[in-house]
């Protein structure tokens, strides 16, 4: 069945301590933080979602990247096993309110890892960023459990980026864009749509023609609208600062078990 809800997970008061690994840290305002997050929250409500609220987790500054901590396909949830040990126990609330909510829950196990932020799924396509946070013994674990749903798992390594949607995302239409500097190889999808500022490489797909994006990327905003695309942009500059961006902050549960 159809669905229109959404995870979330209010920050941490110790969000500025949270994790960077390919951009320089810097201060990041957690009250501002957490209005703008709060803003995320009500844009979605705004687009016709209702957002479920994941019990927070004060000691893991990077709780509130949501997407990190599972794979939605359907009606089943692949709990991931992240990459850096730091953010693992952010994991079982994840996985019990999900099991709590009917889904079919399943779980990413040692050696492997994976990174949610590291899987672009469309039409039946699943691309795994291999790379720094997901292994290949996390991608192979990822497949075994949706392949026989009708996926096909496609690994894409990285280098530039910490995970693979921090390179490229896709519109509805199925178009992959990205920062070209930022993607390692735009051959790898069919349609590949270059796009002028780095945050443009960010949409969340609300449904119909409608996106959700980073307001400090009004080029694209342009772009994507000319194109025919409803676009709705959200002020996320303290989670920018942490590598974070649109897509980190939810989960998108589109189907009701």
């Amino acid at each position: 069945m159809e669905a229109r809800r959404a995870l979330v997970r209010r920050p941490s008061r110790r969000l500025a301590e949270g994790l960077v690994t390919h951009v320089e840290r810097q201060p990041v305002d957690v009250d501002l933080a957490l209005r703008q997050w709060q803003g995320y929250v009500e844009a979605l409500h705004e687009a016709g979602w209702e957002t479920i609220e994941v019990p927070p987790v004060e000691d893991c500054p990077d709780g509130v990247f949501v997407e990190d901590t599972v794979v939605m396909y359907g009606d089943r949830a692949v709990v991931t096993r992240p990459g850096a040990d730091e953010r693992k126990p952010e994991t079982p609330a994840v996985a019990g309110l999900l099991s709590a909510l009917g889904y079919d829950v399943v779980s990413i196990e040692a050696p492997g890892t994976l990174d949610g932020g590291d899987v672009l799924k469309h039409d039946g396509t699943v691309w795994v960023g291999l790379g720094g946070r997901t292994n290949q013994a996390g991608i192979d674990q990822l497949a075994s459990y949706l392949e026989p749903a009708g996926a096909r798992v496609v690994a894409v390594p990285l280098e530039k980026v910490l995970h693979l949607k921090s390179a490229v995302t896709a519109l509805p239409d199925g178009s992959v864009i990205g920062y070209e500097p930022l993607v390692d190889d735009p051959g790898v999808w069919p349609t590949f749509l270059a796009v002028p500022e780095e945050s443009g490489s960010h949409v969340v797909l609300l449904g119909g023609n409608r996106v959700l994006m980073s307001d400090d990327a009004p080029r694209t905003a342009e772009l994507l609208a000319a194109r025919g695309l409803d676009v709705v942009t959200v002020d996320i500059t303290e989670f920018i600062k942490l590598e974070g961006c649109v897509t980190c902050l939810s989960v998108r549960l589109r189907h009701t078990p």
